[in-house]
C-alpha cells in the first residue's frame, strides 16, 4: 500500500459542511471523501499517477 503524506488544509466553513454532509450521504469519512474527490479530479482531467507495478516498494 502505498504511503499517504499528511497535510493541512483550509477550507471555507461552508465548503466544509458541504463535504462533511456529502461524505456522511456516502458513509465516508470526511478524509474518504476528500481523497476520492482529489481522485476523481484528476480522472476527469487525465492527471492519475501512473500505477506502480506489484512488488515495487519504497
Amino acid at each position: 500500500m502505498p504511503k499517504k503524506k499528511p497535510f493541512a488544509l483550509r477550507l471555507d466553513e461552508n465548503m466544509m459542511k458541504a463535504v462533511e454532509k456529502w461524505a456522511s450521504d456516502e458513509f465516508r469519512s470526511t478524509n474518504g471523501q476528500l481523497e476520492w474527490i482529489i481522485h476523481e479530479a484528476l480522472k476527469k482531467a487525465g492527471r492519475s499517477p501512473k500505477k506502480r507495478p506489484s512488488g515495487s516498494d519504497d
